[in-house]
């Protein structure tokens, strides 16, 4: 996927420099939409939709036309939507469109916040306040032994405890700040990936999340930045940012396995200080008895048990 070149809006001009105009970054965001339809159209099975097909079929999932007809709008003005072309769309247009391929609810919001129109969902406004740095750590150390790591957007990990630390197998404390990324650790980090169970499913969640979450922010340099470093690393990565799938942030078993002591299992619970922006803390609780006792004897055990 081609990005932009960067965007000055999220950038406070030195003192001194005259401010920068905004980058126009709708072409991108149509060209990012007209994508995303273009791949939920081709995942559709039409005989599911009422739609039997006759003859060769050379055309995966639905025809565009089908689409324009399910959503009850011009097919030559769907055409140029999904072509990326940077059209004005209305949310009742867009939400027949969205109804018409199936979309769920996270895929819906991200159409609209491509199309820089107001979410049918509740949207956050107004400022995050964010907690300081030594109330959030304060936080995660009285959350032991729960291990417990605040996540940024972008999964940049912004602050953790020692036992979050003990379940991933890796001292936080000895990787680079700039590495400190779920994600990218997930992908290069042999001790992380050595104890991750499920890494395809695991990836693939990340992946989809950050591409909804990277929706509202399209030609951020930050965003860009991290984005370029991860399909760079990995062809794994690349592969399924491809697949154009997004998903929502919910609370979900994750696994790891240790050597000479067996598999645990955590519960993943997600939790904001304001609405559900920005960075979030996440908290993995046991998810039965004998998870309990394993997680206390990892972390009892430290760090080098399973090396």
């Amino acid at each position: 996927m081609k990005m932009t070149e960067g965007i000055s809006a999220f950038i406070t001009p030195r003192a001194g420099e005259p401010p920068k105009e905004p980058v126009d970054d709708r072409e991108d965001r149509a060209q990012e939409l007209g994508a995303f339809l273009r791949n939920r159209r081709e995942c559709l099975d039409p005989v599911r939709l009422g739609l039997p097909r006759y003859g060769r079929i050379r055309t995966p999932g639905l025809r565009r036309e089908e689409v324009a007809q399910l959503a009850d709008i011009g097919i030559t003005w769907y055409t140029k939507l999904e072509q990326g072309r940077p059209i004005r769309v209305s949310s009742r247009v867009l939400q027949a469109v969205a109804s018409a391929l199936q979309c769920s609810d996270t895929e819906t919001r991200y159409l609209f916040t491509l199309a820089g129109l107001a979410s049918p969902a509740s949207e956050v406004t107004g400022k995050i306040c964010r907690m300081m740095p030594d109330a959030v750590q304060t936080i995660l150390d009285h959350l032991h032994p729960l291990p417990a790591v605040l996540q940024s957007e972008r999964f940049d990990i912004t602050a953790f405890n020692h036992a979050f630390c003990c379940m991933i197998d890796r001292d936080l404390n000895q990787v680079a700040i700039q590495d400190r990324n779920c994600i990218y650790l997930t992908l290069t980090d042999d001790r992380v990936r050595a104890v991750l169970h499920d890494q395809e499913q695991i990836i693939a969640h990340m992946a989809a999340r950050l591409r909804a979450q990277m929706a509202a922010h399209l030609g951020n340099p930050a965003w860009e930045r991290t984005l370029e470093r991860l399909l760079g690393c990995s062809a794994q990565f690349a592969d399924l940012w491809n697949r154009n799938q997004v998903c929502a942030t919910v609370d979900h078993i994750v696994r790891y396995k240790y050597a000479g002591l067996g598999t645990l299992e955590v519960l993943q619970t997600n939790w904001w200080s304001m609405p559900v922006a920005g960075d979030r803390l996440l908290v993995y609780v046991p998810a039965d008895e004998h998870s309990r006792k394993l997680l206390d004897k990892k972390v009892a055990l430290g760090l080098d048990c399973v090396s």
